[in-house]
């Protein structure tokens, strides 16, 4: 489907960040906080749509 562009440290990055952002959203912090959707799905993945589109890719070389 997508190619991989997330790499290891930048994956785990983005799923603690976006697991607590869910959780404060949960927790009633602020609907906002809902956007920690996107992280969490983009480091779960491996792939992100802004990178693919500005070039950017942190996997490691194969």
């Amino acid at each position: 489907m997508f190619a991989k562009n997330v790499g290891a440290i930048d994956k785990v990055l983005r799923i603690v960040v976006g697991a607590l952002l869910i959780i404060g959203a949960l927790m009633g912090y602020g609907v906002w906080m809902w956007i920690g959707v996107i992280p969490l799905v983009t480091g779960l993945l491996g792939t992100c749509p802004i990178y693919s589109i500005l070039g950017i890719n942190t996997c490691p070389k194969k």
